[in-house]
């Protein structure tokens, strides 16, 4: 679990800086002047966007063909906006920041104030900034099909004596029941991202904004692009991350992007190659010399269990959330989704090699199953689909299947042409990326239309193109070719680094946008390079017995960083009750307080005979971790009391019969 200030209290202190000084200042006789933004918001009826939210959302109808003036029918589309406070002597509001965010398919109410948590102060005195559920996702029509989508992403064809038949049925399926589980599938036809674009310019319209700063991610530069090609006059600047070339047809960018995701595998995989502790874990207890299979030992490991599931799924024991195991399996399908999920971002990354090291020193496949849960959407103790309100594979394959054509005149011709374009295409892992668009020739109202959009000029409007060398969904020469053809480009390239790079705590590439739009200031030079890391320094697992530990205290200390690692914890929304089992044996449960998080435990072990019964907390506040717990194991203790507070470690109590005090410094203590 990270330790930073939720995103939500982070933009509250943010915001309390901003305010600080009216705050402080005596209660004025007349009311405080309110900006032309919040004053407009009111008008067009600007409620919460929720309870936690600092962002005020309006809904405006739209047209929902905005290219038929004959069609009457409307669509309410949602916008999110934080204004930027009236602005005060000396400083000045330079308008509005769009933010389009990727998929298509992710809801940008619901993440804007997430967002917003890592940007630069200065953002908020000098603009309104604006997220938006695109129609169709969220509050602006929410469509959804979790139920449908899990289902088809862990379709396995191996079994299967007829592959490509086994691609075709799965995909018409998804089509069929997606639509099926939908709430409104009769907006499908005016979903793709040109109708989308003109919700915003509406939106601008409304807002009495001439021009403004457009920012897109992902998917958003798709938005960013379509609407720089038509509407250039609008904008300001525009910022470009984790960039999609539009000139390339779906097969052409899917090819690229399974070649991309191959690579950030293998990067990923060499990072646990050259860290010590990562390498040792994952070759200490191989039943074979490390040295017959080369210099590339975690991708040897990868492609063993691969090669494995390809002859069928594996069958395990889970342990269960609230206790007990259950027989699962795991198929080749669940190692591509878990290891593609896995490979966004520097953090994630770690976490696939933690898992990678367990099953290599244990042969356990426990620690990827509880990522593919997380990963999918699924409740661990009964494999439910747990609905994510922020996010719509709906609306993913309804702008997919509109913006990207495919030929064919008959759902069956566009499939056997997707298979067979397919025959050309040769790649070492993740094969089955190339087929994402699949379902696109089974579903209503696909484009079939192959003509692709003309490379991007945007003549006087300045563009940043943010990439990363290890972005596995947008390769980074996508965002190379855009540059080269823009009228004025600036092309920003972090080494390593995450898909998407802006407003995710990077120094480099933050401090160039936020120049950009408060100061308007575009880079020296046409090319910048930045510094990154393909992977997070490997956290070492625990020891796998207690009896590695020489004293109580060291096992005590351990505690806080398995319970942190634990994938169902790492991942944690830092509000709700979570129970999870523990890595051998027992379980835990965490839940939010006041002032940080308070643990459960009932026989729960990190490490072979050293397991702890009792409550624990962590005070986010002051960085201080208790434990007040009876083990059993190695060390019988009867109310020990662990504290650690920053970096000073202390244990009291009575272990196997004894008193017990003692004491550690951070540096006193091995890597455990």
């Amino acid at each position: 679990m990270k330790k930073a200030l939720s995103p939500v209290l982070r933009l509250a202190f943010i915001i309390a800086l901003l305010f600080s000084s009216i705050a402080a200042a005596p209660l004025p006789k007349k009311k405080p002047p309110v900006s032309k933004t919040v004053a407009l918001l009111k008008q067009l009826g600007g409620f919460p966007c929720s309870d936690e939210s600092y962002f005020t959302c309006v809904t405006i109808p739209m047209p929902l063909d905005h290219f038929n003036p004959d069609d009457t029918r409307t669509i309410d589309v949602t916008f999110a906006v934080l204004p930027a406070p009236v602005p005060k002597k000396n400083s000045k509001r330079k308008g509005m920041f769009v933010v389009a965010t990727g998929g298509p398919g992710l809801s940008g109410v619901l993440s804007a104030d997430w967002y917003v948590a890592e940007y630069d102060p200065k953002l908020f005195s000098h603009f309104d900034i604006v997220f938006f559920d695109q129609r169709g996702v969220g509050q602006s029509g929410g469509l959804t099909c979790p139920s449908a989508a899990v289902t088809y992403y862990r379709q396995d064809t191996v079994g299967y004596p007829d592959e490509e038949a086994a691609l075709k049925l799965f995909a018409s399926t998804f089509s069929e029941e997606c639509v099926n589980e939908m709430s409104d599938p009769e907006l499908l036809p005016y979903l793709g991202t040109e109708q989308a674009v003109e919700d915003l310019e509406l939106f601008r319209q409304i807002m009495r904004e001439n021009k403004f700063w457009l920012y897109g991610e992902s998917y958003g530069t798709q938005y960013a692009q379509t609407y720089a090609a038509k509407y250039s006059d609008r904008l300001v600047g525009m910022i470009l991350d984790g960039t999609v070339d539009l000139t390339l047809n779906g097969w052409e960018f899917y090819t690229q992007q399974a070649q991309a995701f191959n690579d950030t595998l293998v990067s990923t995989l060499a990072a646990c190659d050259g860290d010590p502790a990562c390498y040792e874990e994952i070759t200490s207890r191989m039943s074979f010399d490390p040295a017959d299979i080369g210099d590339e030992k975690a991708l040897w490991v990868f492609d063993f269990l691969a090669t494995h599931l390809q002859g069928g799924p594996l069958h395990f024991l889970f342990p269960l959330p609230q206790g007990g195991y259950e027989e699962r399996t795991f198929s080749f399908a669940d190692l591509e989704l878990v290891a593609t999920s896995q490979l966004y971002n520097e953090s994630d990354r770690m976490m696939l090699n933690r898992a990678l090291a367990t099953l290599a020193t244990d042969l356990s496949i426990v620690p990827l199953a509880r990522l593919l849960y997380i990963d999918a959407g699924l409740d661990p103790q009964t494999l439910e689909v747990i609905p994510d309100p922020s996010w719509s594979d709906a609306v993913f394959y309804g702008v997919e299947c509109q913006d990207y054509g495919y030929p064919g005149s008959t759902p069956e011709e566009k499939a056997e042409n997707y298979i067979r374009a397919g025959d050309s295409v040769s790649l070492p892992r993740f094969g089955s990326i190339f087929y994402g668009d699949l379902p696109c020739a089974y579903w209503p109202s696909a484009n079939s239309d192959t003509t692709r959009p003309e490379p991007l000029l945007a003549p006087g409007v300045p563009t940043l193109v943010l990439g990363a060398t290890a972005d596995p969904a947008t390769p980074v020469n996508n965002g190379i070719d855009v540059y080269s053809r823009l009228a004025n480009g600036y092309l920003i390239t972090t080494e390593g680094g995450p898909h998407v790079t802006f407003g995710y705590g990077i120094p480099c590439p933050d401090a160039i946008v936020t120049n950009f739009l408060v100061k308007g200031k575009v880079p020296a030079k046409r090319e910048t390079v930045c510094e990154g890391v393909v992977a997070e320094e490997f956290v070492p697992l625990a020891p796998r017995s207690a009896t590695a530990f020489a004293k109580p205290i060291q096992a005590f200390k351990s505690i806080e960083t398995e319970i942190n690692y634990l994938p169902e914890i790492y991942y944690w929304d830092g509000f709700t009750p979570t129970d999870t089992a523990c890595v051998f044996g027992g379980t835990m449960s965490v839940s939010a307080t006041d002032v940080g998080y308070a643990y459960t435990f009932d026989q729960c072990a990190f490490s072979k005979d050293f397991a702890l019964t009792g409550a624990g907390s962590y005070n986010s506040y002051n960085d201080i971790f208790r434990l007040k717990v009876n083990t059993g194991g190695v060390w019988q203790c009867k109310g020990a009391t662990f504290v650690r507070n920053v970096g000073k470690f202390k244990l009291t109590g009575t272990c196997t019969k004894q008193p017990i005090h003692e004491e550690l410094q951070q540096s006193a203590l091995p890597w455990w």
